[in-house]
């Protein structure tokens, strides 16, 4: 399966850093931009396996939260 995301990046001094503009909390960094891009692949894989391996307890339930900003 293919799924196709931005990555939004930036010069920070000699690396290059970027996130998943779609995803929070998914980011990371490289000396260039094919190894930035090819790091935060691989930290979106991560964060997939970790989501997966979340034990529960019984039935997972999901509401709509109204958050007022």
């Amino acid at each position: 399966m293919s799924l196709r995301l931005q990555l939004e990046y930036w010069k920070d001094g000699k690396w290059w850093v970027g996130r998943l503009t779609q995803v929070p909390g998914v980011f990371s960094q490289g000396a260039t931009l094919e190894e930035l891009a090819e790091n935060v692949r691989d930290a979106y894989r991560m964060m997939l396996e970790e989501q997966e391996a979340v034990p529960t307890a019984g039935p997972i339930e999901s509401k709509i939260l109204e958050v007022l900003t």
